[in-house]
């Protein structure tokens, strides 16, 4: 037996991306790629094998969709299990995908179904439905001598079918197995009927069929097993398709390309774990079952739902290497992956490289990546690909139509998202639920209230049926508005809809409770959370993570005892006479309770307590948590972590957390407990590796990550630290246009790295005059106004930075015009900068330090720096 050749191997240990950039013009190359590799032998096993590459190098290696495919030799495995994504990359996991539009294969050449019936048989179809199931049998009977044998009853079966007609397809099928001999023939019509009843949703009846044919001996047929996989595959029996898949080496059967395409199929659909469909692809070709078209699509449709992009790029390129075509289905799945991934500079790449292969992008394709570009908060490029789709006369579906208006929700631009409600009601599409909560959710962000129960009335005046994501969305944006009583009739109305909670609703009430302090409250409903049976997300932990870290509870994660009584008395009463009056169960008494305790601290009647060393305890109880249920912690846990260090009551407490974190991650929590410390040049190289992994944040989210790890190191002294934090921040563009020579804009940073910004830009400033050049007329350092504040003008930031400049006798003074914005003259701050003095004033240093840092304590100022 020939062995596996080495660069395929299953088990091979080498990086192939890493000394192999994707070619550059890998889909021009495709064509005679095809030529010299169509005739070569195949391997035997493969391993999808994650790209060394960066996220950030996603855009250099845009055409390379196919990259390992430009040479034998140095081809990607594509198989093994997926490969852990990022540590700190997005979770685009609740994506809405177009899989089931782009299964419609729009372009693919129509095969011609072959119909070898006679006209007898179609008289017979006539009859047939023509008259009831009665008189059927006897419309067959008159007939019989007419028929054809199984071809004709193949046609009035598929025929029946196609017309939902299933009873009478099923009593045709027992009429033709009765009168036919040969066991291939009853075969043969038993895989039609199963088929038929798979694709009718009627699985069990399909079964029932197969275990007759079985019983009978006419139904050991590959045939039969892989319409049955088929059958359970398309009505969502993932395991119990892949168990029929496992008994037919009992019976003696072996796969074939049909067998195995259904099975995978059924994997992708059921989410089963990637290696287990890896596992099936390796038996396919061992067994020398060639993948097909069908295969390979629907490999990569398992890729799709596992944001898996890596091995769906070193799909299509073994599907390149292969020479199967592709068509419209291959790259919007491929699409969907990448998209989901994030790697949207790639996703362009892709799309712009389909009309070389004369595939032409359809709705779905647009619709895939204007999501995709929503999701990664590119909105600019989204609506820039919706102009080009009305350009190119691209009509919008439902979905398009719904994600274009989401994107303008969000952007809280209500006038375009109601103009394109529409131009889609104009175009005969009704507003629909995913319509509802997209507005529901972007009215609710923006805090338009009043527009949130107009709309909620008005889908059930339309009659349009809230699902379980709009008793969500709108619990959430009435909790968030401190409209508990609102939230609760919503959750009444959500029980009396007989639907069950779901994580995203009880993550939303638990977010409500911690953000009021109601953290043991939140922790008892995370228990009853998890005794229902639903599974907590990130999300859940993240705002019980945050919560313990704002020092207000009074007791640990793990101990939780009775919920909290209310310190009402009127509160307390009207809640248990709703109780009792709904007669609700006891999860809903729970829930109803805690709407209470949220009603009550609106008035500031909810008891709050303060913990100290206990707080670390607990993040430490949830964090494990997190790790025995293999819960991903994402940026906004590292984040909520940092900022629990920065409230820490000393420097120790803060070291000891990040310490034992350093046991679950110790390349994210090494590096800021490394910081902590203080700076060292190795441990730089490590940061750099993690800001790296930041490149595919969102703005959003890339902020509050600096923002957080720079207020931790400013909190605890680290202040030389947090300025090279903050100006790394600065050179990778997390803030943009954060400084010029005559502004600083701080209004989007936190309290430690606005205050590490000044003194770094006033250094800039400094060397601007010691070059000879004039500074601007006038200065400006802008830190917003504080109109979140409980008084107008008097934010926290604005008085850091106020107490900052004053202590170091910096010559601004407040706007007369603007409470957010300090100014100054040119000629007064650079007078001030020539000051003998100033320049110990603006260098800063570390608390601590170690060994290594010594020859850093000799630079003079921050001019040697890269701004």
């Amino acid at each position: 037996m020939a062995s596996t050749p080495p660069h395929c191997s299953i088990t091979a240990t080498t990086k192939p991306y890493q000394s192999h950039q994707y070619p550059q013009n890998q889909f021009k190359n495709q064509r005679n790629h095809h030529h010299n590799h169509r005739n070569q032998p195949h391997p035997q096993k493969f391993s999808f094998s994650k790209p060394l590459t960066s996220p950030s190098n996603a855009a250099k290696h845009a055409t390379a969709v196919g990259a390992a495919a430009s040479s034998s030799s140095t081809r990607a495995p594509i198989s093994q299990t997926p490969t852990p994504v990022p540590s700190l990359a997005p979770d685009f996991s609740v994506r809405r995908s177009t899989r089931f539009v782009s299964k419609m294969h729009l372009g693919r050449p129509k095969t011609t179904i072959n119909t070898r019936h006679s006209p007898v048989a179609e008289e017979v179809l006539q009859l047939a439905l023509h008259n009831g199931q009665a008189g059927l049998e006897s419309v067959l009977v008159s007939f019989e001598s007419k028929l054809c044998s199984s071809d004709d009853y193949n046609f009035l079966l598929r025929e029946l079918g196609n017309r939902g007609e299933y009873e009478k397809a099923i009593k045709c099928f027992q009429f033709a197995v009765g009168r036919e001999r040969r066991r291939n023939e009853q075969g043969k019509l038993a895989s039609a009927m199963i088929s038929i009843l798979g694709r009718l949703g009627k699985a069990e009846l399909a079964n029932s069929i197969f275990e007759t044919a079985l019983r009978e001996g006419y139904g050991k047929t590959v045939y039969a097993f892989s319409a049955l996989i088929s059958a359970y595959g398309r009505n969502g029996y993932y395991e119990e398709a892949i168990k029929v898949f496992d008994s037919m080496k009992n019976y003696g059967l072996k796969p074939n390309s049909v067998t195995y395409n259904a099975v995978i199929d059924a994997c992708g659909k059921g989410g089963v774990e990637f290696k287990r469909v890896v596992e099936i692809f390796d038996d396919m070709l061992s067994g020398g079952v060639q993948p097909d078209r069908i295969t390979f699509n629907s490999l990569l449709s398992v890729c799709s739902r596992g944001s898996l992009w890596e091995s769906a790029m070193n799909l299509f390129s073994e599907m390149v290497s292969r020479g199967i075509d592709r068509d419209i289905f291959t790259y919007n799945t491929l699409l969907d992956a990448v998209c989901k991934g994030g790697q949207m500079d790639l996703a362009f790449e892709i799309m712009a490289e389909m009309t070389t292969k004369n595939i032409l992008p359809n709705v779905v394709t647009y619709s895939t990546m204007i999501d995709g570009y929503a999701k990664a908060g590119r909105f600019d490029d989204a609506l820039n690909l919706f102009n080009e789709m009305k350009f190119l006369g691209i009509g919008l579906d439902r979905v398009s139509y719904n994600t274009l208006l989401s994107i303008y929700a969000k952007l809280g631009r209500f006038e375009e998202a109601l103009d394109i409600c529409r131009e889609m009601e104009g175009s005969g599409i009704r507003r629909d639920v995913v319509t509802y909560n997209a507005l529901l959710g972007g009215y609710g962000k923006q805090g338009k209230y009043d527009e949130v129960r107009r709309l909620f009335g008005e889908m059930k005046a339309q009659r349009v049926s809230p699902n379980l994501l709009t008793y969500s969305t709108v619990i959430d944006v009435y909790s968030k508005g401190g409209l508990y009583e609102e939230a609760m009739d919503v959750f009444r109305e959500f029980k009396r809809a007989g639907l069950k909670a779901d994580v995203v609703l009880y993550s939303a009430l638990i977010d409500a409770l911690c953000k009021n302090g109601l953290v043991k409250s939140a922790v008892s409903l995370l228990d009853e959370m998890t005794k229902e049976g639903i599974r907590p997300n990130v999300v859940t932990y993240n705002s019980i993570i945050d919560a313990f870290g704002r020092s207000v509870t009074s007791k640990c994660v793990f101990d939780v005892g009775e919920t909290s009584e209310l310190q009402t008395g009127t509160s307390s009463l009207v809640i248990e006479r709703d109780i009792v009056a709904n007669g609700t169960d006891g999860e809903n008494n729970r829930i109803v309770k805690f709407f209470g305790q949220l009603a009550a601290e609106k008035g500031g009647q909810a008891k709050k307590g303060c913990g100290g060393k206990q707080e670390i305890l607990c993040i430490l109880g949830v964090f494990q948590k997190m790790h025995q249920l293999e819960i991903k912690p994402n940026v906004v846990t590292f984040s909520a972590i940092l900022n629990a260090c920065s409230r820490c009551d000393s420097f120790e407490d803060a070291s000891m957390l990040l310490e034992e974190l350093r046991l679950f991650d110790n390349h994210v929590y090494g590096v800021a407990h490394g910081l902590l410390l203080g700076y060292r040049e190795n441990l730089w190289i490590q940061a750099q590796s993690l800001f790296d992994e930041m490149k595919s944040m969102d703005s959003s989210t890339a902020s509050a990550f600096y923002n957080a790890l720079t207020d931790m190191l400013w909190h605890f002294g680290q202040k030389w630290g947090a300025q090279l934090v903050v100006l790394e921040g600065k050179r990778r563009q997390v803030w943009e246009n954060v400084w010029s020579n005559s502004c600083l804009d701080l209004h989007l940073m936190s309290s430690g790295a606005a205050q590490a910004m000044v003194h770094a830009w006033l250094l800039n400033i400094r060397s601007i005059v010691f070059e000879g050049h004039e500074l601007p007329k006038l200065l400006s350092i802008l830190t917003g106004w504080g109109k979140h504040s409980k008084v107008v003008g008097d934010g926290a930031l604005k008085r850091a930075v106020e107490a900052l400049l004053a202590g170091m006798g910096a010559p601004f003074q407040l706007a007369k015009c603007n409470l957010g914005r300090f100014i100054s003259t040119g000629p007064v701050v650079a007078a001030w900068l020539r000051d003998s003095g100033t320049l110990k004033l603006l260098v800063l240093h570390d608390d601590r330090t170690h060994p290594e840092n010594t020859r850093f304590e000799e630079i003079s100022n921050l001019q040697a720096l890269p701004l």
